[in-house]
């Protein structure tokens, strides 16, 4: 007969068995994002000056495209960012006499590469490209429209300080999680995916619906980086039907 209190140790152990396997669970399951009204999909940037034939283009950045517009057909919830520079923004190589595109300088809010000019206000190299398909997208987000500072990031500016509104909209929204692509892999999808992570969000990025600029090594850092925030990599096949 058992004593009061008496524990039994086989049924603690079984129950810290069962209890390990369904963490386990969890954790792998929380490895594949659940598409419902508390998700939503992040395209990032999908426009003429980042896909083949444009001012700042990304390698194969058109293949995006189609893959990204099947599947947002999955989402309630899309988001669409978009770069939107003022002519001779503070990124721009042009901006700065005697340097050229893909140098770094520093810049107040720290290391800046400097770019060719690219998605400038009312350009055609700022339209989405003609081939995203994605009606049911819900908002813009614009960014890089100050003159003085990048921003990679649509949640906020490369100075750190300077929000875009959207993470206080999907708090709003109630959104839980994220599902981020678009162009490029390491500049502003890698921001964007790390910047959704700080915000609280559970953060998934599509591999296929990405591609890279890869300057130095960036790509793997990026994906490094991302990691160390607990932003998922996955393919387009983890996704729910």
């Amino acid at each position: 007969m058992k004593r009061p209190f008496e524990i039994d140790r086989r049924a603690a152990i079984a129950g810290a068995t069962l209890l390990t396997a369904a963490g386990s669970l969890t954790a792998h399951a929380q490895d594949k994002p659940v598409i419902d009204s508390s998700t939503v999909l992040i395209v990032v940037d999908v426009q003429n000056d980042f896909c083949p034939g444009g001012r700042l283009a990304v390698g194969k950045g058109d293949e995006v495209v189609p893959v990204i517009n099947a599947m947002a057909k999955r989402f309630q919830n899309v988001v669409l960012t978009q770069d939107w520079h003022p002519e001779g923004h503070s990124s721009f190589a042009t901006s700065h006499p005697g340097k050229k595109p893909f140098e770094l300088i520093q810049m107040p809010y720290g290391p800046q590469v400097l770019w060719p000019d690219h998605c400038t206000w009312d350009s055609a190299g700022a339209e989405f490209h003609e081939g995203l398909d994605i009606a049911h997208a819900q908002t813009i987000v614009r960014k890089g429209y100050r003159r003085e500072v990048d921003s990679y990031s649509g949640f906020m500016e490369a100075d750190r300080k300077t929000a875009t509104g959207l993470g206080g909209y999907l708090k709003e929204r109630g959104i839980a999680r994220a599902v981020v692509v678009g162009l490029a892999t390491d500049f502003c999808v890698n921001w964007t995916a790390q910047d959704a992570a700080k915000n609280g969000l559970q953060t998934f990025v599509v591999e296929e619906g990405c591609r890279a600029i890869d300057l130095g090594g960036s790509l793997a850092k990026a994906w490094t980086d991302m990691a160390a925030l607990g932003v998922k990599k996955i393919s387009v096949a983890d996704l729910p039907a």
